[in-house]
């Protein structure tokens, strides 16, 4: 079975991600090797898009969640922690510390 995100055929989870954000992952990642200049050209290209799409970061997140959700659910099952009760600290009772 194929999947097709608009015209576009989506083969793994890495292709899924790049459709949904707009962008390949290397570009937010880097890789392996790069030298410094192709790291720099790389956070420039970073820098424009995030200027360009300033909700880039929420729709990243929105992907990051439904991803989760989807694949790994138990990780949003929190049960809350029971209330610490305050700690009593000692009252001086006047001594000389020693």
């Amino acid at each position: 079975m194929r999947t097709y995100i608009g015209s576009h055929e989506a083969v793994s989870d890495t292709d899924f991600v790049e459709l949904a954000l707009g962008t390949p992952l290397d570009l937010w990642l880097g890789v392996e090797g790069e030298s410094e200049t192709e790291q720099a050209a790389r956070m420039d290209a970073a820098r424009d898009i995030l200027a360009d799409n300033p909700d880039f970061p929420d729709r990243v997140s929105r992907v990051a969640a439904e991803a989760i959700e989807a694949f790994a659910p138990e990780i949003f099952n929190v049960i809350p922690l029971p209330a610490r009760r305050p700690v009593r600290r000692r009252q001086n009772r006047g001594g000389v510390a020693a």
